[in-house]
């Protein structure tokens, strides 16, 4: 792994930490959070059958974002994956930050879920 910086290995290590504890049910999936430099991803995964039931990005289209990788941008994207995943009619998740600290954009994405109604 040369090219691998030790923050992504650091980052991988905790995340996989994280997923022996966390997994998602179909009553109850999991909110999996990506963060890069420049945009911010949240997706609802029922781990079960191995499907992503819906997902929601900083480069989508109808969130009209100029930028996306501020905290602006991430609530937007919590409240976007949050209003899908409530029509897809799921209303309880686990949160799954990723091995990112919940600080920040994450601690932002989690908040605007939160604030649309989904429940974790």
């Amino acid at each position: 792994m040369a090219g691998t910086s030790k923050r992504k290995i650091a980052r991988a290590k905790r995340h996989l930490r994280l997923r022996r504890h966390i997994s998602g049910t179909a009553a109850r999936p999991r909110l999996n959070v990506f963060r890069s430099l420049s945009n911010i991803y949240a997706q609802v995964i029922d781990d079960v059958a191995g499907k992503t039931i819906v997902s929601a990005s900083s480069q989508d289209k109808e969130l009209n974002l100029s930028y996306g990788g501020n905290v602006a941008a991430a609530k937007a994207v919590g409240e976007a994956v949050a209003k899908k995943a409530i029509a897809a009619g799921i209303d309880t998740v686990v949160f799954d930050r990723g091995g990112y600290i919940y600080h920040g954009r994450v601690a932002a994405l989690a908040e605007g879920a939160r604030e649309a109604g989904l429940k974790f």
